[in-house]
């Protein structure tokens, strides 16, 4: 079974908007569940416990491993509701869509940071960090899912904060460019009106928000191909050469 993560249902809104935004430029996550099995692709735990693992990309001097890429990976999946991502296999095609948005991830909040600009709120990072608790029944299974990926509250704080940096320097960017005007909404409305036979005034909010989104979408891209453009990347796994901005 494959869940993508665009498939997943999206509350309408800001959240909508960012996460539209960077799928723009991302692969669908996808997770390959098999009964039974140990994630793929996954490093193999040793006997004395320490897990191998093997370089995947260098985003300007940082070094991303498999262990954080799958990690970062499966927290995605599972703040969209992919419970089955804490334990089943995950396939080449989903880790190099991650692998691009770790990418992008990385890139924006490398920018802020040479700039001193964009940090995250901690009541944010901490609600982001409680939602995630609550995705798993117990707080035994929560600490198990840390464990089995040689994980710890700090590294999952970590990726968390990342993430709400990143979606706010993307958001900040492109937000006011994104919005649409009366008469923009308006001549949209008269182009398709044959398409909403209910009339202007009961799906102006609708149309406003769909225009803004697919706006938000077409900025995110332009924005994260610059980005790229200037940065020093070098994806080193063999899926990881395959992946393009």
């Amino acid at each position: 079974m494959r869940v993508a993560l665009e498939a997943l249902s999206l509350r309408p809104g800001r959240a909508s908007w960012l996460l539209a935004g960077w799928l723009a430029v991302v692969p669908a996550l996808a997770v390959a569940q098999a009964p039974g099995e140990e994630p793929a692709g996954a490093a193999p735990v040793p006997a004395e416990g320490r897990i191998a693992d093997r370089v995947v990309a260098i985003i300007e001097g940082q070094v991303l491993s498999l262990s954080e890429l799958e990690f970062e990976t499966r927290v995605a999946l599972i703040q969209r509701g992919a419970m089955q991502a804490a334990a089943a296999p995950l396939d080449e095609e989903t880790l190099k869509g991650a692998l691009e948005l770790a990418i992008n991830q990385r890139l924006q909040v490398l920018s802020a940071d040479r700039l001193e600009a964009f940090t995250a709120e901690q009541a944010e990072v901490d609600e982001r960090v409680a939602a995630f608790r609550d995705q798993f029944d117990t707080e035994a299974g929560f600490q198990a899912f840390l464990a089995h990926y040689g994980a710890d509250l700090r590294q999952l704080t970590e990726v968390l904060t990342r993430s709400v940096r990143a979606e706010r320097i993307l958001d900040s960017r492109i937000r006011p460019r994104a919005q649409v005007g009366e008469a923009e909404l308006l001549r949209y409305y008269q182009q398709h009106a044959s398409e909403y036979p209910e009339g202007y005034a009961t799906v102006k909010a609708r149309l406003r928000e769909k225009l803004v989104r697919e706006r938000y979408s077409a900025l995110a891209t332009e924005e994260l191909n610059q980005a790229r453009a200037s940065a020093q990347v070098r994806r080193v796994a063999p899926f990881a050469r395959e992946a393009r901005p």
